[in-house]
């Protein structure tokens, strides 16, 4: 090869290396997409946005799971789906976790020796972009128990507790027939929907149970593959084909307020979820000008990591039951689930006194005021502590 040549090759190769790289680059930028919904206003710098929506276009449609408010556009894409109930965790190693703040509800209680979990629904809110989702850990039973009241939500989980007992949530999930209809484990998923990333938080070292991550649309899209669409598979009876229904038949859901109601003087809430684990200790700081409650925990600001912004809800709920546990070595806790007890429910800075029922597993969770009738919850998230009955809450 002459010297021409080699001079001619080495060039294209300089100028094929940077082109692949810079379409790489354009290929991995993130995308900024930004969304409205009532009150709340949302801006993703990492989440890839994935429908085009006019700014004129009205947001009068009411998510079924909180009553935000979204376009129709939005709309028109959730209601190809079912919501996802993630499981997500709570150690101080974990935190701050990616995509909280983007939940429509949210469960939390204690998963073992005093450390919380979360289990987060995610739907109306995430249309519009593709969310990160992490860390996310292992189901408990309690929590199949919650997700079963939303009518086969896909349930999102990094295996489970499975000892012998009550509290083998894998193999209550295979009991109840959930393999071959809405689980969606990472140990039956796998890469590249679930990706273990030990770098998920920059300057932290993670230690690898905290480091598993999937997002939203990988979620959908494996659902998608397996037929796990808004609609229930289809099944046999008779020889003959019987057709799925969408998972909103028959759910009726909780009822929301119209408009903004007058803003009250409570103004601070805090409780523990046991004595002496400051780093799960709560504190919530009403916030009038944006109609949310403001999340801290441990002592510091609650971070999503997807925006750096502090977590914010429309609706606190304490719900109280019985708390049973730990009941074996690895210090796994039982909550009750069904029958009735008492709540606090927390909105538009007033405290109001209810009940909560669930009549079984597979019934809605519900919520009641002081007269009896439905609890009106204001517009936006709902987030839902589990405490056990007798424990304080300060306001």
């Amino acid at each position: 090869m002459n010297r021409n040549t080699l001079i001619l090759a080495l060039v294209l190769y300089v100028l094929s290396a940077g082109g692949v790289y810079a379409a790489m680059r354009a290929i991995n930028q993130p995308s900024t997409a930004t969304r409205t919904a009532g009150t709340e206003t949302k801006t993703g710098s990492n989440e890839l946005a994935l429908l085009n929506i006019d700014p004129q276009e009205p947001q009068d449609q009411s998510c079924p799971l909180n009553g935000a408010l979204f376009t129709n556009t939005e709309k028109q894409a959730w209601e190809k789906r079912r919501p996802l109930y993630v499981m997500i965790e709570n150690t101080p190693d974990a935190r701050p976790q990616s995509g909280l703040s983007n939940a429509d509800v949210v469960f939390e209680a204690v998963a073992e020796g005093g450390i919380t979990r979360f289990g987060a629904l995610f739907y109306c809110k995430v249309q519009i972009s593709d969310t990160l989702l992490a860390p996310i850990r292992s189901a408990r039973t309690y929590y199949v128990d919650w997700a079963s009241g939303f009518n086969l939500p896909l349930y999102v989980h990094v295996g489970g507790a499975n000892e012998p007992g009550p509290t083998n949530a894998l193999g209550q999930i295979a009991d109840y027939g959930w393999n071959n209809q809405n689980d969606m484990n990472q140990f039956s998923i796998g890469y590249p929907t679930f990706v273990r990333d030990s770098n998920r938080i920059p300057g932290k070292d993670v230690a690898t149970e905290h480091t598993m991550v999937t997002s939203t649309e990988k979620l959908w899209a494996v659902a998608s593959k397996r037929g796990w669409t808004n609609m229930s598979p289809a099944t046999k009876l008779r020889g003959k084909t019987v057709a799925g229904t969408d998972w909103k038949s028959g759910y009726k859901g909780w009822s929301f307020e119209e408009g903004k109601a007058g803003a009250g003087s409570t103004s601070a809430i805090s409780y523990d979820f046991w004595s002496g684990f400051d780093d799960y200790a709560v504190q919530w700081q009403y916030d009038t000008a944006s109609n949310t409650y403001k999340r801290s925990e441990g002592g510091a600001t609650h971070i999503d990591m997807s925006d750096q912004a502090q977590i914010a809800a429309s609706n606190v709920v304490i719900l109280f039951t019985k708390e049973t546990g730990p009941i074996n070595d690895k210090k796994h806790m039982m909550y009750g689930t069904t029958g009735t007890g008492k709540a606090l429910v927390f909105k538009n800075g007033q405290a109001v006194e209810a009940t909560w029922s669930k009549k079984d597993r597979e019934s809605e969770l519900q919520f009641l005021d002081a007269k009896g009738n439905p609890m009106a919850f204001g517009r936006g998230m709902v987030w839902i502590s589990v405490l056990a009955t007798g424990d304080t809450v300060t306001y």
